[in-house]
């Protein structure tokens, strides 16, 4: 079973649990007698006679019990029960509803307070509580239940490989083996300590190990993953040095390769706590995690990135006219301007600013890094550039998803091939959504206008992986407040 096939039926167990338990608590009512705008309703044409509780239904089928799943939906997917999950122990699954149904009922219990036709007494809100937790718990873990056995049975395991052809490997590759609820299927081995597999010519068969191929070295990695159709890299090494780790995921092709990352711990990261490790069939294995933010912290930022984008070109809609229409009377060419970029996981996306240069700019001398003084830039592009008023139009890039308010900012094709070539690491940047504002823009005004373009790269590039492992909602208002300083203080932030 597939992953997605996973998701969609958590989340058609998730919509039934929620709407008995909200049709229950409505019996409880019913039974009770306080639902006092439904009688009235119904003795308005049946005097003296009180409501059924098919009536009750179909009063609130189209309007309460709609909105109440909704807001609940919205809660699950902001708390991560949403998540891929390779392997979730049902322990941990009811565990997990406990938290959000808890959290949800207590905010429904302050919300009612004061309202007098929905007012919950402290026993219909338990008894709310309780079946919530066993109506949405119960359907995933008979989900779960159903996951894990076809998963042991072969069907919808992960396709991976493990990197490390020593004793750590093969004893990884045994214990995978002897646990098949964990989820993997062990297509083949690859070797870090070489660039390529060099078997012996007199070899008429591959090198294995176990009943697993040696697929490859290092360098073969990227290659593997694709023809392979490879999901997860299972890492063990003899030792967990960062250099090595960060070698194996830059060879796997960086952050566009779209696969997993685990490590077996060693004792040292285990006894120091620096990992926590997820051992849940008996297979110890820590997963890195490329994006630090909370599931309803990410949720949070992709509201705030559409809600800014919304009042910034809606609310001040005017003053974006009277700019287009300078920008048309003052020179040759399109108000917008639109320039290919590279956003999270490699892609390339097309950037809107308002045109601040000359048509053609850099026709005859290919792509120019930005300067602080330009002599392409127009009269009115120097005025839109020093008020920073030239970027608004990338608001269109927030809506559309291709950039977020706050994060590294993009950077053209053309710089990003020739600083991979020349900084380390410098893709793992773009394992976030590039962003307007950003925290190196916000913490260093850097020379731009430099020779040495790739010295400033590696410079941004310092802020920019901070950003990436720190990232949350904290640090994103606290680089909008240094931003607005850096402005008012007259600094560049570009």
């Amino acid at each position: 079973m597939s992953q997605v096939w996973v998701l969609v039926l958590l989340a058609i167990s998730d919509f039934v649990g929620i709407n008995l338990a909200t049709i229950a608590l409505l019996w409880m009512k019913h039974v009770g007698g306080t639902l006092e705008a439904v009688t009235r309703s119904w003795q308005q044409a049946h005097p003296a006679s009180s409501p059924p509780f098919a009536y009750v239904l179909d009063f609130y089928l189209w309007d309460a019990l709609p909105f109440i799943y909704v807001i609940w939906a919205i809660l699950f997917v902001f708390h991560g029960l949403y998540r891929q999950r390779q392997s979730m122990s049902r322990f941990d699954e009811a565990i997990a509803v406990l938290k959000v149904v808890s959290l949800g009922t207590a905010l429904l219990f302050i919300a009612t307070f004061d309202l007098r036709d929905v007012s919950f007494t402290r026993a219909l809100v338990g008894s709310y509580w309780l079946a919530l937790v066993g109506l949405v718990a119960g359907g995933r873990i008979v989900v779960r239940t159903l996951q894990r056995r076809l998963i042991a049975s072969g069907i919808g395991r992960c396709r991976a490989v493990i990197v490390g052809v020593d004793e750590r490997g093969e004893r990884l590759l045994q214990n995978l083996a002897s646990a098949p609820a964990q989820g993997y299927e062990i297509v083949g081995f690859v070797d870090p300590s070489t660039d390529h597999l060099s078997p012996e010519p007199s070899a008429d068969e591959p090198q294995k190990i176990g009943e697993v191929e040696i697929l490859g070295g290092l360098k073969d990695l990227a290659h593997i993953l694709g023809s392979r159709s490879v999901e997860a890299v299972l890492i063990a090494l003899s030792s967990n040095s960062h250099e090595d780790v960060m070698r194996i995921v830059e060879a796997s092709g960086g952050p566009g390769t779209a696969v997993s990352f685990s490590i077996t711990p060693d004792l040292y990261d285990i006894v120091t706590g620096h990992v926590r490790t997820s051992q849940i069939y008996g297979v110890p294995l820590m997963e890195l995690q490329p994006q630090l933010m909370a599931p309803w912290e990410a949720g949070c930022k992709r509201l705030i990135d559409i809600s800014v984008a919304v009042l910034i070109l809606g609310g001040l809609a005017p003053l974006w006219l009277l700019t287009a229409l300078a920008i048309r009377l003052s020179s040759s060419g399109p108000i917008l301007f639109r320039q290919e970029r590279v956003g999270r996981h490699g892609k390339t996306f097309m950037m809107y600013k308002f045109r601040s240069m000359v048509l053609e700019a850099e026709q005859g001398t290919g792509p120019v890094w930005v300067k602080s003084e330009d002599p392409r830039v127009t009269t009115i592009g120097r005025v839109l550039r020093a008020l920073h008023l030239d970027e608004i139009p990338q608001c269109l890039n927030f809506l559309k998803g291709d950039m977020s308010l706050v994060g590294p900012r993009p950077e053209r094709p053309y710089f990003v091939d020739k600083f991979q070539q020349e900084i380390p690491f410098y893709m793992r940047r773009f394992n976030v959504k590039p962003g307007l504002l950003g925290w190196a823009q916000s913490k260093h005004e850097f020379d731009m206008d430099s020779s040495d373009v790739s010295r400033i790269a590696a410079e941004r590039l310092e802020y920019d992986l901070y950003y990436i492992e720190n990232a949350s909602l904290l640090l994103d208002f606290k680089i909008m407040v240094r931003t607005i300083w850096f402005v008012l203080a007259g600094k560049s932030t570009r």
